[in-house]
């Protein structure tokens, strides 16, 4: 508990306005071991993220029902916490703008809203920010070790996987540890770890800092930061000659396309989705395609049922057969963060 309190006040409060910096280094253990997002609002109460709900808290860090305790952020406190992600310097951000979110130390995303600065129909920049989403990103080694078997064919290769989940619920994480455990190997199952490639688009899977991981990722990872995922798969392939490709958040048709290419060349790819279930993630054309091709061997659907990383299904991409189903009622229910 006191190495995550110590995370949090050297990579989130450093970049927190003076005032609300103090008020999170007072939340209590049991408020502080179970947040995912601070969310700043001027003019609006400062709100704790938690699994399950939000609260407020006043000016000690204590939670409050009442609007009138709660500590209401400022428009100073937005803009001084705005200056602090930046450095000051709104250019070397001004890519990541564009996404609405910037990625700071330790892999935690600030996402942002303000007054969009539009050029030809596309997003330029943002200004008057009004609003400052901490999501906080966490490190659960060994929340893998629960579905890794089932993602390996004869103790030797690594199976496709498409990691579905809604936001919040844990797919980033689940994706960094399984990363981990395929690049160091499980001695359990006579599995020898592979060369591991990752292309960290949002710079979230590693959060690298001046180029170096801020997570265990493994001996035998690669990472290549901050590129788009088409590309940077590709340059991965031919440059680092990996046995498996990991990324996060398909999005693009080009990424789709990527996937294909990576999988003909005979590498393994472990990847990731926004989605509720094979079915939701299916009207997406350019996911719907590598669905009908039975790309990926594996889709491990999570949700939040009993807390962010629960495992509600673990599909047989190939033969469409359900392996695992948290649903069930066998008592056989994973959770795999926290």
């Amino acid at each position: 508990m006191e190495d995550f309190r110590s995370t949090v006040k050297i990579q989130i409060c450093s970049v927190l306005a003076p005032r609300i910096a103090e008020i999170v280094e007072k939340l209590r253990d049991n408020v502080l071991y179970k947040i995912s997002e601070i969310r700043l609002r001027v003019g609006q109460p400062l709100l704790i993220v938690l699994d399950t709900k939000d609260i407020m808290v006043g000016l000690d860090g204590q939670p409050v029902v009442s609007l009138d305790k709660a500590y209401h952020c400022s428009n100073d406190d937005i803009k001084r916490t705005f200056q602090m992600i930046s450095r000051n310097s709104l250019y070397a951000l001004e890519e990541e703008l564009r996404s609405g979110y910037v990625t700071i130390s330790g892999g935690h995303r600030v996402g942002l809203t303000g007054q969009a600065i539009m050029e030809n129909g596309n997003l330029k920049a943002m200004k008057h920010i009004n609003a400052l989403n901490f999501r906080i990103a966490r490190e659960i080694p060994g929340n893998g070790e629960n579905i890794i078997h089932y993602l390996l064919r004869n103790k030797k290769q690594v199976l496709n996987t498409l990691i579905i989940s809604p936001p919040r619920c844990g797919k980033t994480t689940l994706l960094r540890d399984l990363i981990r455990l395929i690049s160091m190997g499980v001695p359990q199952l006579n599995f020898i770890g592979v060369q591991v490639g990752i292309v960290d688009e949002r710079s979230e899977v590693a959060a690298c800092c001046d180029g170096v991981p801020s997570f265990d990722l493994g001996p035998r990872t690669d990472v290549l930061d901050a590129c788009p995922k088409a590309g940077g798969m590709l340059m991965l392939i031919r440059a680092m000659s990996p046995a498996v490709i990991a990324t996060d958040e398909l999005g693009r048709a080009e990424d789709a396309e990527a996937v294909k290419e990576a999988v003909n060349a005979g590498v393994s790819v472990i990847a990731s989705v926004h989605g509720y279930d094979v079915e939701n993630i299916r009207c997406r054309p350019y996911v719907s395609q590598l669905i009908e091709e039975k790309v990926f061997h594996r889709y491990v659907v999570l949700s939040s049922r009993l807390g962010p990383g629960t495992i509600e299904k673990i599909i047989d991409g190939k033969a469409e057969q359900i392996l695992f189903d948290g649903r069930s009622g066998s008592g056989n229910e994973v959770k795999i963060c926290g």
